[in-house]
């Protein structure tokens, strides 16, 4: 059977990895690259740079060179946590015509998440050809637990675009329980994966006993990510830059560039060190046109306390997560760590200080994921027997009725999974249902994710009530959505039209798939 590779497609850095004989195995790049920053540049020349190469030109083309696409797949772009990304961001977003967040290139074109994020998954494809010697077309791509239908759907198409067959969308926190190896252990073990990367953060509790992998429950913040730490130092220090006279640093690309990368590279630093030298020449200038040059020392001390509500946020949703597991701290056996931000001191206190525990360190958080995203590629394969995943949806969902919402598939129930409720028409003779689908915990319609609107049509008429419609849900494995109806009494299947609500349609997808087939015969046009 065709070789299947696992992708961790992260917010920051990307990592692939596949199944060798002593087990799975990240894979680098010629250069030894072992992560690929997930950064996509378009050069005015027309070439598309990915990676290392991407991120190194990025100061002189900030408002052309894209960071953090995964923050803005499948969201909207007046969503609540995409203004304050945006703001800080050197380039431009704006809405597509279904209100989706997508990039303005400075030539005018507008570009989705999709199409930036399969730019970094052929870069992970290409460095698995180069690391097999085969070719390599079938996936496992990895996406945080709580990413909703419309994320994940919308991951699955950038994978498509990449020109991969994506097997599965699996969850970041079970790949990574699968990678630590914790089938292995005799008894049966429960769990909280904590993972805090770039642009995510997820915390799943699960059970681990003789192989079966089973998640009892999933919660977390799908906006709340290394960048925002990273955010509050660029905000800071633009301020300071203002107290001292400079000018349109909050609306200059290439300074808000600069300041992006000198802020994350300070972050790492202070992971290790009690102070990081911040020093950025000519970063703006003054209204006379005078130099203004950054040169200050930020300590840990004062990177904590600008973050600390960010760190405080991490709490409540592990709280509700052991709460819908139904599983007490001290029931706990083990808390694995997962993401690059869990190398922070603060956030490794407050892991401490939630579960009453020091966590395992046995893997490395940066290539943890790829690593179990290869091993499910194994078990899709049929290579890995010994082991069942048992996972679950992280929102409930149900159809609208008046201005509430009526839950259909409650969130934590394990998939695939299929349910079904019957409605009846409010009208007299009223012969099609207009069905609307939303995902979420609220009761109210307007406070949850609208996914989309089915209408089902050709119905029997009759007195108001007196006519009802089966809607079923089915989630794939994938934690994909599916939905169907049919009046139950004749048994005959109606029309359903569906509308989405975001990602990109059928005709977007075909136009981008052919632009990306003319881009891949002239090969000079894409650098990795």
């Amino acid at each position: 059977m065709a070789r299947i590779i696992g992708i961790d497609l992260g917010t920051t850095n990307s990592c692939v990895a596949a199944l060798e004989r002593v087990g799975p195995s990240v894979l680098a790049s010629r250069e030894g690259e072992r992560t690929i920053p997930s950064v996509v540049a378009f050069t005015q020349s027309g070439r598309v740079v990915v990676g290392v190469p991407a991120k190194r030109q990025a100061v002189m083309n900030a408002s052309s060179t894209i960071y953090a696409a995964k923050r803005l797949i499948g969201r909207k772009v007046n969503a609540p946590d995409v203004e304050p990304f945006a703001r800080s961001s050197p380039f431009a977003i704006v809405a597509a015509p279904n209100g989706d967040a997508w990039v303005r290139l400075p030539s005018g074109r507008d570009v989705s998440p999709q199409e930036i994020s399969a730019y970094v998954l052929e870069r992970m494809r290409d460095i698995a050809q180069q690391a097999v010697g085969e070719p390599v077309t079938q996936a496992v791509i990895t996406v945080p637990a709580y990413f909703n239908d419309a994320q994940r759907q919308a991951t699955k198409d950038a994978g498509r675009i990449a020109g991969l067959d994506v097997r599965r969308i699996l969850n970041e926190p079970t790949a990574a329980a699968l990678a630590y190896g914790v089938h292995r252990r005799k008894s049966r073990q429960r769990l909280a994966v904590f993972d805090f990367g770039g642009g995510t953060f997820d915390v799943s509790i699960l059970t681990v006993d003789r192989g079966v992998f089973e998640v009892l429950a999933v919660n977390g913040n799908a906006s709340l990510g290394g960048d925002d730490f990273d955010r509050r130092v660029m905000e800071k220090l633009v301020a300071e830059l203002e107290d001292d006279g400079a000018v349109g640093v909050a609306t200059d690309p290439v300074a808000l560039g600069r300041l992006k990368e000198e802020a994350e590279r300070a972050k790492k630093i202070l992971s290790d060190e009690p102070s990081a030298t911040l020093h950025l020449p000519f970063v703006g200038k003054t209204g006379a046109g005078g130099p203004v040059h950054l040169e200050r020392t930020l300590t840990r001390n004062e990177f904590e306390a600008l973050t600390r509500d960010l760190v405080e946020r991490l709490a409540g949703p592990c709280a509700q997560a052991l709460a819908d597991a139904g599983i007490a701290v001290g029931e706990l056996d083990d808390v694995l760590l997962v993401g690059g931000m869990t190398r922070v001191p603060a956030v490794i206190r407050a892991v401490e200080a939630i579960f009453g525990r020091r966590p395992s360190k046995g893997a490395n958080p940066d290539e943890v994921v790829a690593l179990g995203a290869a091993a499910h590629g194994g078990i899709l394969s049929g290579e890995v027997r010994e082991v069942v995943l048992l996972d679950v949806i992280p929102h409930s969902l149900g159809v609208r009725v008046g201005e509430t919402v009526s839950t259909v598939i409650p969130k934590n129930t394990t998939v695939p999974a299929r349910a079904a409720k019957l409605f009846a028409t409010s009208k007299a003779d009223q012969d099609f249902v207009s069905i609307e689908v939303y995902q979420g915990e609220s009761k109210e319609a307007k406070e949850n994710r609208h996914l989309g609107r089915f209408t089902l049509e050709g119905l029997p008429t009759g007195a108001a009530g007196s006519v009802r419609v089966e809607v079923a849900f089915t989630v794939d494995a994938d934690g994909i959505l599916s939905v169907s109806a049919r009046e139950p009494t004749t048994g005959r299947a109606a029309t359903l039209t569906i509308t989405p609500s975001s990602g990109l349609s059928d005709d977007e997808l075909t136009k981008i798939l052919e632009e990306r087939r003319r881009l891949r015969a002239t090969a000079d046009t894409l650098e990795l």
